[in-house]
């Protein structure tokens, strides 16, 4: 049975502190690997590991760091569809789903590769009267990521490579539900020829977070994952006197103007409601139906039956299972509490089997789409990020109320209108309080030379991921205010500079 390990001070060693729960296929049940958190011991030899690497890799030129970014990327893009095979094993994803989270983590790569006209200073000559003044961008040392179970490739290279890149060393915690695809990742990390300790990967729960979040060798804080974990961390990691960027969750709407087209409309609606079994957090949750919008419910309905869960390897699978029994079961309460409060359930996921191409695998967390209407505010399955393959459908009345329900809500990470009026599109991206906006497109994740910018209770901080706030992020800026004295050069005394 494989063991996962811990990557510390550029060995791999096996997890000595507390058992943990095994590595489990959500598709069959099957064990995958065991693993222990790492001991106590093992945290403190990261940490000095970490401080180390911190302390000799500042010294490394700018663009040593971004070669170091051009040998990552290039074994990435080589073992991309083996990392996405393991992925899909690891998660329960679809081939082509994995093979885009994958593709997303080597994007933000080749973004890092271009590090050293990011990490650029400003300057302004005579400042005063024979004074300059410039400013220079330094890494700020130890850097920690905690990473969620849903996107295992993409997420931890939203960050340690940025982090890296600017300087920094990096210790990543990543998910215990499914640690092997960034302990690969790892591993082509070394083999580009990054230093031994220049990334450590721990393993473990809610203690080993608290360990880190109160070490003080760490200077920042990067996570991803649900609303109240995000919060916590984002206080106790503040209050340890660290910078932190915490993304929370996200209950995301995409309006639908009567004008849409309802052949695009329906397929936006079914591919990033049910896509990675909702499992993301940019997923569209609430259709907000606008009007005569509404007459595309039926069409929606019947092409969301259509789509099938199934194994990660087969081509016709919309999606996979639920990552754990745990998520399937809170998914399948949150849908009966949406019956009992009123909602009408059009499509109960509840009542999918298993077919023959599942023969085997027929414990695993398996759901099908789940469709909602007549949802109110009040209800628990609009109130809370569901997480699963469900969607709900409300209607209003215009396109100033579809702004306020959305501006309503605590949630603010993604949104979306489809539309074929630029005045409504226009009205609608300005005036929305959301950080990420689609016009007629469903699910508007930016590329990394943008920034992932989630708004109100979607992120706790105040620098975001990857493009240039996430450089801002790792980094500080050192102000300098110079003047050179002249004197009477031809008859100064020669004088001998002896330099380290």
């Amino acid at each position: 049975m494989q063991q996962v390990k811990q990557l510390i001070a550029g060995q791999w060693q096996q997890g000595m502190g507390e058992v943990m729960a095994d590595v489990i296929n959500p598709a069959d049940q099957s064990i995958l690997a065991t693993q222990n958190a790492a001991s106590e011991q093992q945290v403190a030899e990261a940490l000095a590991s970490a401080q180390q690497a911190a302390n000799e890799w500042r010294e490394v030129p700018a663009p040593e760091r971004a070669r170091l970014m051009f040998s990552f990327q290039h074994l990435l893009k080589q073992h991309h569809d083996e990392l996405a095979e393991l992925l899909a094993q690891d998660t329960g994803k679809t081939f082509a789903d994995a093979k885009g989270d994958v593709w997303r983590g080597i994007e933000v790569v080749e973004q890092a590769c271009g590090i050293a006209s990011n990490l650029m200073g400003e300057t302004l000559e005579n400042a005063a009267r024979d004074i300059d003044c410039y400013s220079y961008t330094q890494p700020l040392g130890v850097c920690l990521g905690i990473t969620p179970f849903n996107f295992p490739a993409m997420i931890p290279m939203w960050m340690f490579p940025l982090a890296t890149a600017c300087g920094n060393s990096f210790i990543l915690k990543p998910s215990e539900q499914d640690p092997l695809t960034p302990n690969r990742i790892a591993e082509l990390f070394i083999e580009a020829g990054a230093p031994a300790n220049l990334l450590q990967v721990l393993h473990g729960g809610p203690s080993l977070v608290d360990r880190l979040l109160e070490a003080p060798e760490i200077k920042a804080v990067s996570f991803v994952g649900s609303a109240h974990v995000a919060e916590h961390v984002y206080h106790k990691g503040t209050q340890h006197n660290k910078r932190v960027q915490a993304f929370a969750g996200a209950k995301n709407h995409m309006v639908v103007m009567p004008d849409a087209n309802a052949s695009q409309v329906v397929n936006a609606l079914v591919g990033s409601s049910v896509g990675a079994a909702g499992q993301r957090c940019m997923a569209i949750s609430v259709a907000v139906l606008v009007g005569d919008a509404k007459a595309v419910i039926p069409q929606l309905q019947e092409e969301m039956a259509k789509v099938s869960p199934g194994r990660w390897n087969d081509p016709d699978a919309g999606y996979g299972p639920l990552i754990s029994e745990g998520s399937k079961k809170r998914v399948v309460n949150l849908i009966q509490q949406g019956i009992d409060e009123g909602a009408s359930c059009l499509l109960d996921g509840r009542e999918w089997q298993p077919g023959e191409k599942l023969a085997g695998a027929e414990q695993g967390n398996w759901l099908g789409p789940t469709l909602f209407s007549d949802v109110s505010e009040s209800m628990a399955i609009y109130q809370q990020e569901i997480f699963g393959p469900v969607l709900l459908v409300m209607t209003v009345g215009s396109l100033e109320d579809a702004l306020a329900l959305i501006n309503r809500n605590p949630f603010g990470n993604g949104t979306s209108i489809f539309t074929s009026s630029g005045a409504a599109a226009r009205q609608f991206q300005h005036q929305v309080s959301v950080g990420q906006v689609g016009i007629n497109v469903p699910i508007p994740v930016p590329l990394p030379c943008f920034s992932f910018t989630g708004w109100k209770g979607s992120f706790f901080g105040d620098l975001h991921a990857y493009g240039k706030q996430a450089v801002r992020f790792y980094t500080e800026t050192k102000t300098i205010t110079s003047r050179w004295f002249e004197g009477d050069v031809a008859g100064a005394p020669n004088m001998t500079i002896h330099l380290k």
